[in-house]
């Protein structure tokens, strides 16, 4: 299992534009990918999901990926939140 911690620093948090970019970077892989905020765990290729956590600015959020190709997973959304200013 691979696992990555971010502490997101965009205004606005994870909302609606970057929550969908997530999903989508997620959706590209077959591993089990999972956001964890607040002891609460949802599956990251779940906007609905996603956005329920309601992740603003300052929080810290983990994402774990378990499968085949968890390193890939968690190395592109990596690159999607430092993209998108999500993340340091």
């Amino acid at each position: 299992m691979e696992k990555k911690d971010f502490h997101v620093v965009a205004e606005t948090g994870i909302h609606a534009r970057p929550a969908t970019l997530l999903v989508q970077t997620a959706s590209k892989f077959n591993s089990d990918i999972n956001l964890e905020y607040k002891g609460k765990s949802v599956n990251l290729k779940s906007i609905m999901g996603v956005m329920s956590l309601g992740v603003g600015q300052g929080s810290d959020v983990t994402i774990t990926a378990e499968g085949a190709d968890e390193a890939d997973a968690i190395a592109a959304i990596v690159e999607t939140m430092k993209k998108e200013g999500l993340s340091e």
